[in-house]
């Protein structure tokens, strides 16, 4: 898939804090039997706005959170300072700011999700996870989709994929779970000596990376539950933030909430680890693709 703190790496910061914070106030209108519709009138906005303050897409104004919390019965001056101090701090720039400009807006909210999730579930039918890709990869599969781009921006780019790439090495690093589908392994992106080098960093990262597994559907195996494409889900270290699939397309991004399609791909995840080969396997896969690439 595609996609500063550049001498830490991507941390969660705003990003978590508007899920929290949004998750808070949800938990606040239920609580009270309150509609979306009602609180977006209150604020003189919309149940869309509302809507997407909850899910945590967009900054908070602190009027518009005083609003809310009279509404919803918050008196309690304590909570009423923790949740408008959270709200500001959550309107701080991410990470990924100095790259706005080549990051369109539905991009940017993966890349908070990303780096707030504790789990990341992926499956990959074309290309190697932006998170586990070389340089080199990387910059052959950007020029595939900008290749009229001029060569600053490709670089730009490719740095910020690069820059995604520090979350594995946090102290708290995300359990990155992929299953690859083989003819993305065999698919010589770069041609045949970047394909052998980015195979070749795929099996350090295995093997050094304790919660990072990756997992090859064979073509051997023939049609299998994930036909429909690519597709990641990503769960957060908080309860109250329920998972999200995403699913990138040409020009956007689906996000899907809705308990019924976590479900489904839930459960299409867990078929494709059955139906993958064993996580302990993909070195000596991998090896064996690679001396392919040789001939």
């Amino acid at each position: 898939m595609a996609g500063g703190q550049s001498s830490s790496g991507p941390s969660d910061g705003p990003t978590a804090l508007r899920m929290l914070v949004g998750a808070h106030l949800r938990r606040l209108r239920e609580e009270c039997g309150i509609t979306r519709a009602e609180a977006g009138e209150r604020i003189r906005g919309s149940e869309w706005k509302i809507s997407r303050m909850e899910l945590g897409r967009v900054s908070f104004k602190q009027r518009d959170v005083a609003d809310l919390l009279d509404l919803y019965g918050v008196a309690d001056e304590a909570e009423r300072a923790a949740v408008l101090r959270r709200a500001k701090e959550a309107n701080a720039k991410s990470w990924w700011y100095g790259y706005r400009d080549v990051t369109p807006d539905w991009f940017q909210r993966y890349l908070g999700l990303e780096a707030t999730a504790s789990v990341i579930r992926t499956y990959e039918v074309q290309f190697i996870p932006g998170l586990l890709q070389t340089e080199d990869y990387a910059r052959a599969v950007v020029r595939l989709g900008h290749g009229t781009a001029p060569p600053a921006e490709i670089e730009r780019r490719v740095q910020l994929r690069m820059e995604r790439q520090a979350l594995l090495e946090r102290p708290d690093p995300p359990r990155l779970w992929a299953v690859i589908d083989e003819a993305a392994l065999r698919r010589p992106v770069g041609g045949a000596q970047v394909m052998r080098d980015q195979l070749e960093a795929l099996i350090n990262i295995v093997m050094k990376l304790p919660k990072v597994q990756v997992q090859v559907i064979p073509l051997a195996a023939g049609g299998h539950a994930a036909a429909g494409g690519s597709f990641s889900i990503l769960r957060f270290p908080h309860p109250q933030v329920p998972d999200v699939v995403y699913i990138e397309q040409l020009t956007g991004a689906l996000y899907l909430h809705k308990q019924d399609d976590l479900d489904q791909y839930a459960e299409v995840v867990n078929r494709l680890a059955v139906e993958a080969e064993p996580p302990d396997r993909t070195p000596e896969i991998l090896t064996g693709i690679i001396r392919d690439l040789r001939r």
